[in-house]
């Protein structure tokens, strides 16, 4: 009885040693399908040269991405993925990399900070910068979404100032919004996390974003009720955001 028990068990771990890594691969292969086909590779990053590989929910990613800002972002769109547990970032900047708050890189986090927000007109929005100062040209489609689109470019950290030479269109919003399918969750997070991170006023704060089927929700520390509620403000415009439970505390 004893050795018929020893058997079966032998065969049961047997079995189980061979399903094991057939899992771990379809679930590796699901990691690298889920990034590619993301909100935020197929929107932000698909220009860019970016291989994913995963080993047991390991992800290494190399290749070259077109700005510095783009680092970042994949990094976190691939770290908020379903089954991964460490993402090793290799990837590297095409060309000579932006000095820290340079002009070049003042400019591409105001591009990005602008890009995922839903409330102002990133694609027909111009933007340069000459020392520390930012120059914004293009279309609003209201005055309101021309102070929006300041407000959001000068809490960029490291800008002096900001200059809106925008010009307010007839066109209507509906008829300049951008037409956005459903986001996927990873993507969603990924974007909070980089424009919390790009502003002076929330760069600092510690904060924790789960989200799930849109519906974000904030933990952390804010160091008063007035930055809380603007964190509540910014990531309620972010791309995707259905909802916001800001559960931060304040020290």
């Amino acid at each position: 009885m004893k050795a018929i028990y020893s058997i079966s068990l032998m065969v049961a771990m047997v079995a189980l040693l061979t399903i094991m890594p057939v899992y771990a691969s379809e679930m590796d292969d699901r990691i690298e399908s889920s990034a590619r086909d993301s909100y935020v590779f197929k929107t932000y990053l698909k220009g860019d040269d970016i291989k994913i590989e995963s080993k047991d929910g390991a992800v290494t990613l190399t290749g070259v991405v077109s700005e510095e800002s783009r680092l970042g972002l994949a990094k976190e769109t691939v770290a908020g993925l379903p089954g991964v547990k460490s993402v090793d970032n290799r990837l590297e900047v095409k060309g000579a990399s932006s000095t820290l708050n340079s002009d070049a890189w003042l400019g591409q986090k105001v591009k990005a900070t602008l890009l995922f927000h839903r409330n102002v007109n990133a694609g027909k929005t111009e933007v340069a910068v000459k020392d520390g100062i930012v120059t914004l040209r293009g279309d609003a489609a209201s005055q309101a979404q021309k102070e929006l689109t300041t407000e959001y470019a000068k809490d960029v950290e490291g800008v002096k100032d900001v200059n809106n030479e925008m010009t307010v269109s007839k066109i209507s919003e509906t008829t300049m919004a951008r037409v956005i399918g459903k986001i996927d969750d990873a993507s969603i997070t990924a974007q909070i996390k980089m424009t919390l991170l790009f502003r002076r006023s929330t760069s600092a704060l510690s904060t924790k974003v789960e989200t799930n089927d849109g519906m974000v929700t904030m933990y952390g520390k804010a160091n008063n009720a007035a930055e809380k509620d603007l964190i509540t403000k910014l990531v309620n415009d972010v791309n995707g955001v259905k909802s916001v439970n800001n559960r931060m505390t304040i020290e």
